[in-house]
């Protein structure tokens, strides 16, 4: 595939100093096409990320991009102020010579970050040290961000985040029953409706100001954190396709729900998926060493509601694409949206049987 774009000349476009080497493909993301580019200045290798941008999955490239801006600028500037290294603890945009943040060749949109060096990023969590060490840099991204104008940013996925809209949506789906799958789902369909007053325990206190909008980054999984390499620490949070405005409760919902179920997302037996309260603690410990005075006390009192309401969320998608027939998330055999649904629901039960100690841990 490499053989598509001809890297030269890309490389030719933007404002890096030095010699063209090479470019290959790198990393294991789905979405866009990752290359490691490697220029030789003065003498030394250089080394930048290149990515081919999936504009068809992003199809406003120039909003896409405005966001990614504006954040790894204001993150830049943060980290320089701190005393931090810019070229190892945030994304480093470089800028084609025409001064944009990225370059068409009338196709294909691309853009180059410098690469972060002696660092790395993980599949899977391999040790509870990991899953603390991504709350430092998710809890680190906000604090940078803490008094960033969010609403400067474009809402890339619109209502992403909405659960009051996922809600509505849910109902439709029930409504229409294209696929004619609700009789064999209606214990699931009474569940989500019996919860619809999670909706809008966040969206109810951002609309109202009482808690502040922020910037979100929205894939907050251990993969998209790179982790230095000799000491396992947390350097940088990577891959800002999905940076909108929202709120900090969702970022560290998300994570909890992805990292606090031992379990496959998509795991038949029910028995195997647990909500553990313990890594609960280590991530709640990580984030809120990290992020700060980069939180007010409304937020951190809502951290635990983030968990519950971004897997409720999350389970009710899931089960809204099985009632639609499986159209959004990919799946590989049949039921995996409903199996999906299902680790969900039983996390979110798992989740409120321990609420309380949830909102104490928050406290200490």
């Amino acid at each position: 595939m490499n053989q598509e774009f001809d890297f030269q000349k890309i490389f030719g476009q933007f404002d890096i100093k030095g010699e063209f080497l090479s470019c290959t493909r790198y990393g294991e993301g789905h979405i866009n096409d990752t290359f490691k580019l490697t220029v030789l200045n003065e003498g030394k290798e250089e080394h930048y990320i290149l990515q081919r941008i999936n504009n068809r999955l992003f199809r406003e490239v120039d909003k896409l991009m405005h966001n990614i801006e504006l954040v790894t600028d204001f993150c830049r500037k943060s980290v320089v102020a701190r005393g931090g290294d810019p070229k190892r603890e945030c994304l480093t945009l470089i800028r084609t010579k025409k001064g944009k943040s990225y370059y068409c060749d009338g196709k294909n949109y691309f853009r180059i970050y410098v690469f972060i060096e002696d660092a790395t990023t993980y599949q899977i969590v391999r040790n509870p040290q990991d899953f603390y060490e991504s709350a430092v840099a998710f809890g680190s991204f906000a604090n940078l961000l803490a008094d960033f104008d969010a609403s400067q940013l474009y809402e890339i996925l619109p209502n992403f985040h909405n659960t009051k809209v996922r809600y509505e949506n849910f109902l439709k789906a029930v409504k229409n029953d294209v696929r004619g799958r609700n009789a064999k789902v209606n214990k699931e369909i009474d569940w989500v409706i019996s919860h619809k007053d999670l909706c809008g325990k966040i969206v109810d206190k951002i609309e109202s100001g009482e808690i502040p909008l922020r910037v979100t980054h929205n894939d907050t999984k251990l993969n998209n954190v790179m982790l230095d390499s000799k000491t396992g620490k947390a350097l940088a949070v990577i891959d800002l396709d999905t940076v909108m405005p929202g709120s900090l409760c969702y970022d560290f919902g998300d994570s909890i729900r992805f990292g606090c179920n031992p379990a496959a997302e998509d795991e038949p037996d029910l028995s195997k998926v647990n909500f553990r309260f313990d890594l609960y603690e280590t991530y709640l410990r990580g984030y809120l060493s990290a992020v700060g005075a980069g939180i007010t006390p409304e937020e951190r009192e809502n951290l635990p509601m983030g968990a519950v309401l971004m897997t409720y969320e999350c389970g009710m998608r899931f089960l809204t694409d099985y009632l639609e027939g499986d159209t959004y998330f990919r799946t590989h055999r049949e039921g995996q949206n409903l199996d999906r649904a299902h680790t969900q629901f039983k996390l979110v039960d798992d989740m409120l049987s321990v609420f309380d100690k949830m909102v104490e841990a928050t406290k200490n």
